[in-house]
């Protein structure tokens, strides 16, 4: 299956991302921690909000409407009491259809699976709000992701249309990951 091949075949650019996301949630101590590193994940998921949505929409997933966007983290970083000016900047991958769409909303989905663990550290560390984008889809988490992965294991037939999804996806993460490299944008 697609959602198989594409964990093993992005496995490097997930555990690079992952371990600097981490890194960067071990040194929240503040709300203008925290709305830094939210500042990171709205900035990439605007930008690929806006290059997947020629290609995406109700048509590809019919849950399209209900899906978690780039607007849950903007709402996030206000109720902290910043604001989403100062982002840094971003690389997206090259979207040029519905594959590779895809393979970049693999990348975003995905993102929810970790969310309730980011909350608990979180909270743990003192924290008490801007938690909806971590909290993805609440109790029907795993049932938003096995909708998408479903749609996802139909939408290539071929070796040739997998591989196009899942080099979308891991040039997803591994851009997604580069922009970490930026010091702090609040």
């Amino acid at each position: 299956m697609l959602s198989t091949n594409i964990k093993a075949e992005t496995h490097s650019a997930h555990q690079e991302l992952e371990g600097k996301v981490v890194r960067r949630l071990k040194a929240i101590r503040s709300n203008e921690d925290y709305a830094d590193l939210l500042k990171y994940f709205y900035a990439y998921f605007s930008a690929i909000e806006n290059a997947i949505a020629t290609y995406i929409n109700e048509s590809v997933i019919p849950d399209w409407a209900n899906r978690r966007h780039a607007n849950a983290i903007a709402t996030d970083i206000q109720e902290l009491g910043f604001s989403v000016n100062d982002l840094p900047p971003v690389v997206v991958p090259t979207i040029s259809n519905t594959l590779q769409a895809l393979g970049a909303l693999y990348v975003m989905e995905g993102s929810i699976m970790g969310g309730p663990y980011i909350v608990q550290m979180l909270k743990k560390g003192g924290l008490q709000n801007g938690f909806s984008f971590f909290s993805g889809y609440g109790e029907n988490t795993g049932q938003m992701w096995a909708t998408f992965t479903a749609i996802l294991n139909n939408a290539a037939s071929t070796e040739t249309q997998q591989q196009e999804v899942i080099g979308a996806a891991d040039e997803t993460f591994s851009n997604f990951s580069k922009i970490f490299n930026v010091e702090k944008v609040v």
